[in-house]
């Protein structure tokens, strides 16, 4: 799979902490090492990249939202 940079750091973090929920605020604090606003998009922008990437010819994605909580990568 071809990932840029970021998008690897994000899902080294995923797998890292696979079947856990992972909040948009530990992403930003430890996969951008910034506080930024959680209200940004960056976010949901590099998520919708990732998805595209790795679920890619799968049936069932790996990459779940979870409402109300964040993200979780099913292993």
């Amino acid at each position: 799979i071809d990932l840029q940079p970021r998008e690897f750091q994000l899902l080294e973090f995923l797998m890292r902490h696979a079947n856990q929920s992972v909040t948009r605020t530990m992403l930003l604090e430890k996969v951008w090492e910034y506080h930024f606003d959680p209200q940004t998009n960056v976010i949901d922008v590099h998520i919708s990249r990732l998805r595209a990437k790795i679920d890619k010819g799968f049936d069932k994605a790996m990459l779940q939202t979870v409402r109300g909580a964040g993200y979780r990568l099913e292993a």
